[in-house]
């Protein structure tokens, strides 16, 4: 048994079977990150083997006395936008490089409490601000897919979690945290060919995630499978008092939607995602979807988003605006790098200037731009405005429908070196996941088939807020019938 191969869900069946040790289901991981990391990048920071080791021989012991937690001896990656105590937390920036928190976000606290061991802390966009998991301050990290017909060109793992997505797809974890700001979770999972998962903006605690937008960011799993995703956000979800964003609703059973039936569920198709452009292989894939739940026994209904096309400018005003109060707190006095200087104003030019990428300078100005007398009215509350008729829009079409089903992304993952020096061409990847970024909703992206160059190609169910159970269901089933068991090039379990 290949133990890098497996699911969250059978991992944790063979522990408590007591088939294999979570000892050894560690050691399998440390030493796939210890060969394939080199090259992938998917970890800023691994986690000493020493420490990991010993957590696993205490998770060993809980389960010898069946008394282990939910997701006991579980080693798992987690984006190093969370903070862990004791335990470097760079959000892939220059500007936090030597940042050790003193303290342990909800979400990584809770995982912790169910016995999760932490393998590490994977790369992202510096500031989760990215589509491609390029521009960390720790370098880019790599798609484990490859191009059949160009296996010498390095992929992008998707952004901004890109190294949780590749550490999952590539055997290097079990599961791993993503943070969602507009497709974040969604668009890298695409890209490597797993499953990724938005949950209702305030269904899981931002209390110790490093801000980028906070009206938009949200944590959730990335996993192998619809069955793990639900498991992991059981875990992650429920009420934080230290966030006052966070719902109070208690936490369904998650696991329980997972291979229900979704007979006479009506499932919406909007209009407006047929885009100009529009890949006729993610076209073609989108159509199977359609079919593979028509014959689950869901009713197709077209449905209309008319403020869809409005959804990435709006995003890319109000993003940057909350980017630029949020990083006000970097200027080399209160967080942070310092680099000293004569007067103030230089030691805020100088640290800002060292610490900050040219992504996260892009945004910081354009969000201050936004928010500048005479440009807020023009810019930034229009945008607010434009997100509220984008929510009506979800709201009215789910009077109708349970779901809507869409591409997740609108190619299949491209080259390091691709519109790098484009911005906008950037963005545009996000044109799928950010509408419902901006209502809230959550959302969820399987992989269900591979273009003709062999790479993974993913759907989105999006549902109503705070009805997860009805989005796992549907992804479930779309999981069965597209039966996606296709590994990357780069994959620790290879060749066993």
């Amino acid at each position: 048994m290949t133990l890098t191969k497996l699911t969250l869900t059978e991992a944790r069946q063979g522990l408590v079977a007591r088939t294999f040790s979570a000892r050894e289901l560690v050691q399998a991981h440390l030493d796939a990150i210890e060969r394939l990391n080199p090259t992938l990048n998917a970890y800023i920071t691994p986690c000493p083997q020493s420490d990991v080791l010993k957590a696993a021989d205490a998770a060993d012991e809980r389960y010898k006395h069946q008394k282990a937690g939910r997701m006991d001896g579980l080693p798992i990656g987690i984006k190093d936008l969370f903070c862990t105590q004791g335990i470097r937390t760079t959000a892939a920036s220059a500007m936090l490089a030597d940042f050790i928190p003193p303290y342990e976000s909800t979400v990584t606290e809770r995982l912790l409490k169910e016995g999760a061991l932490f393998l590490g802390k994977t790369n992202l966009d510096e500031f989760a601000m990215g589509s491609a998991t390029t521009n960390s301050a720790f370098g880019p990290t790599i798609n484990p897919w490859k191009r059949a017909d160009a296996p010498e060109i390095a992929l992008v793992a998707g952004g901004s979690s890109g190294g949780s997505s590749a550490a999952v797809a590539a055997g290097l974890a079990l599961a791993s945290t993503g943070t969602d700001t507009g497709g974040s979770i969604r668009q890298p999972a695409a890209y490597c060919g797993i499953v990724g998962l938005k949950p209702t903006y305030g269904r899981c605690s931002r209390w110790g995630i490093i801000a980028y937008a906070s009206s938009l960011d949200q944590a959730g799993p990335m996993t192998r499978s619809v069955a793990d995703a639900a498991l992991m956000l059981e875990v992650m979800a429920g009420a934080d008092s230290r966030d006052s964003t966070c719902s109070p609703r208690p936490v369904p059973a998650f696991h329980q939607a997972v291979g229900k039936s979704v007979k006479g569920l009506r499932v919406g198709i909007p209009s407006e995602y047929r885009v100009d452009g529009l890949s006729p292989e993610i076209l073609a894939l989108w159509e199977q979807g359609i079919t593979w739940l028509k014959e689950a026994g869901c009713e197709i209904v077209e449905v209309s988003l008319p403020h869809t096309r409005y959804g990435l400018p709006s995003y890319y005003i109000i993003a940057p605006a909350e980017c630029s109060s949020n990083l006000a707190r970097y200027d080399g006095i209160r967080f942070g790098l310092r680099k000293d200087a004569p007067t103030l104003d230089e030691l805020y030019e100088k640290t800002r200037a060292a610490g900050f990428g040219t992504e996260v300078r892009r945004r910081i100005l354009i969000g201050t731009y936004v928010l500048s007398a005479g440009y807020y009215d023009a810019y930034y509350l229009k945008a607010q405005k434009v997100r509220t008729l984008i929510m009506r829009d979800f709201e009215h079409a789910f009077n109708t429908v349970d779901v809507l089903l869409t591409p997740t992304a609108p190619s299949a993952a491209f080259a390091q070196n691709d519109n790098v020096n484009d911005p906008v061409q950037m963005y545009l990847n996000d044109i799928f996941t950010v509408p419902a970024s901006l209502a809230g909703t959550p959302a969820l992206s399987v992989p269900a088939g591979l273009n003709k160059a062999g790479l993974p190609l993913g759907l989105q169910i999006i549902g109503r807020h705070f009805d997860e159970e009805t989005v796992l269901s549907i992804g479930s089933a779309l999981e069965k019938a597209a039966g996606f068991t296709h590994r990357p090039t780069l994959y620790a379990g290879a060749g066993a």
